[in-house]
């Protein structure tokens, strides 16, 4: 990988990811100082992630048809910041809900356009992708660290100037990324003519339509992927909505919910940094099955043992197979399963299915069960959701690990 390239693609994630900063943990705390009530407030977080599942499939369709990927990406990071302005003038339920969904449209542009962006400038070193990725985390990091420290000086009002200013600065650092090399790899025409299953009549071999993209997602391991991958980001929804409030409510501090925060992404940046090793070492889908288990452990025991300091710092370093290693073996495996023209379709569906259904899933379910049930039954349902997941994909490889490994 040049060197010369490292610094601008590492810049990008770690302005994006230091939105994500200063949303995840503390935008419910900024809707609860509107009035909102926890319903309210899963809804409004439900109503924002479900624009994952529409606006990333279509940026991703017009980039993959123009080869218009560092565009388009720029194109959400400029009119990010300029639509997060409409959050000023909400007056209720619904007017925050458009306000939301009018900024997270343009944003979620960018990560799917970036991840190919950045996949392809490091051609022949895919495995260092981590190793930039994870300033993503140390972005992420810094901002929660920063407004934790921030937010017990100042009113919660003040976060969305922080917000902007990142989102600013995202928009930036998007004009000094490098342009790599733009691949022309159209489909044939008659590739969607051509059955999602053949039989080679020589060897009588099954052997799958990869060229057609309804096709790659007929494939047995992929769709059990993605439904691993939705069950997994449902498994985040009371962490996401929620960890903040619930830590208040527990007696904690902001500077040490942001440090709680930080822990979870530091565990998160360790394993980036040495993610290219474990993933020369073991198999993607190998690393998937374990990090959905210990996601199952970690939500399992965080709704029973949050009140115990030493536990709760145990639990946070789980961050680092939950988020991870799942999302770092989920790359490589959408770099497997989706090529060449359909590379940024790839990246939207993995997003849209996974942070879209399954983040939105998430926060709506954990808002209703949060009001009904209280925290321990939001975790424990969460760690059933990632258990699920893992049972699935442990079915999948026993039944077609030669589809896992083509």
């Amino acid at each position: 990988m040049a060197v010369k390239a490292y610094w601008p693609l590492s810049s990008v994630y770690f302005f994006y990811f230091a939105v994500l900063g200063a949303t995840n943990p503390y935008w419910g705390l900024y809707l609860q100082s509107l009035g909102f009530g926890t319903e309210e407030i899963g809804a409004l977080m439900a109503v924002f992630i479900a624009t994952k599942l529409v606006a990333p499939n279509l940026w991703s369709y017009w980039a993959d048809r123009n080869n218009a990927h560092i565009p388009v990406m720029r194109i959400g990071a400029l009119l990010t910041p300029l639509s997060f302005l409409a959050v000023y003038l909400q007056q209720g339920f619904w007017t925050m809900a458009a306000a939301m969904v009018l900024y997270s449209f343009f944003w979620n542009a960018i990560l799917p356009q970036y991840e190919v962006i950045t996949l392809r400038a490091i051609k022949g070193y895919e495995d260092r992708y981590s190793q930039i990725r994870l300033w993503g985390s140390i972005g992420f990091i810094a901002a929660v660290a920063g407004l934790g420290w921030l937010l017990d000086i100042v009113d919660v009002t003040y976060l969305p100037v922080s917000i902007f200013v990142i989102m600013g600065l995202m928009a930036l650092s998007s004009w000094f990324i490098p342009s790599p090399v733009v691949l022309n790899e159209r489909l044939a025409d008659n590739d969607s003519l051509r059955p999602c299953v053949e039989v080679d009549r020589n060897d009588l071999a099954v052997k799958p339509n990869n060229k057609h993209f309804l096709c790659i997602l007929a494939t047995p391991p992929v769709w059990v992927f993605l439904l691993a991958v939705v069950l997994m980001q449902v498994s985040h929804g009371p962490y996401y909505t929620f960890f903040s409030i619930f830590m208040e409510e527990i007696g904690y501090s902001r500077t040490l919910i942001g440090l709680l925060w930080s822990l979870g992404v530091m565990a998160e940046v360790i394993i980036f940094a040495i993610m290219h090793r474990l993933l020369a070492r073991f198999k993607a889908e190998d690393i998937l099955l374990v990090s959905l288990v210990l996601a199952a452990l970690r939500w399992g025991l965080t709704g029973f043992f949050s009140d115990v300091l030493p536990m709760l710092l145990l639990l946070q370093l789980l961050h680092a197979a939950s988020f991870g290693s799942f999302h770092a073996a989920s790359i490589a495996l959408v770099q497997r399963f989706f090529k060449g023209n359909h590379a940024a379709q790839g990246q939207a569906i993995y997003s849209s299915l996974g942070f879209g259904i399954g983040g939105a899933l998430g926060a709506w379910g954990s808002g209703l069960l949060w009001q009904q049930a209280g925290a321990e039954v939001s975790y424990l349902t969460a760690g059933l959701a990632a258990g699920l997941g893992a049972t699935l994909i442990w079915l999948s490889l026993w039944r077609h690990r030669q589809y896992w490994a083509s």
